[in-house]
């Protein structure tokens, strides 16, 4: 789930697993869900068990890697995706690029989670262009 963007329907049947597991649904018997899914998919701090959900876990564990590649420019996947995807930038502002690999896809379709959970701070200003 960390280096792959996983189907929404395989997240979909993975999650039905779990459904049908809680819910002790055997065969083809039809059992009453008593609490929406959604619910149940809640923290425990907000009422709900804490399941998770599938698809918007696999796109936070793709944006760790995201942001391992913006925070840690040192190391070698670093160094390789920026040669190859975004020479010019940041992986923020990377593009997806011509014929790109199913592993830069899944982390570029992760960005959009980054970009909501972050910040711009002026720190010295020394990148700020004016």
């Amino acid at each position: 789930m960390s280096c792959f963007l996983l189907p929404k329907g395989l997240c979909d049947e993975l999650e039905g697993m779990m459904r049908n597991f809680w819910w002790g649904q055997r065969q083809q018997e039809q059992k009453i869900a008593w609490v929406a899914w959604k619910k149940m998919c809640k923290s425990k701090l907000h009422w709900g068990m804490g399941f998770r959900n599938l698809q918007a876990f696999n796109l936070a564990m793709l944006a760790k890697q995201a942001w391992r590649l913006l925070t840690k420019s040192d190391s070698l996947i670093s160094r390789i995706y920026k040669a190859r995807y975004f020479p010019h930038s940041d992986v923020l502002n990377a593009h997806l690029g011509c014929n790109p690999s199913y592993a830069w896809r899944s982390i570029h379709s992760s960005l959009r989670v980054i970009h909501r959970g972050t910040r711009w701070r002026v720190g010295n200003g020394k990148t700020i262009h004016i």
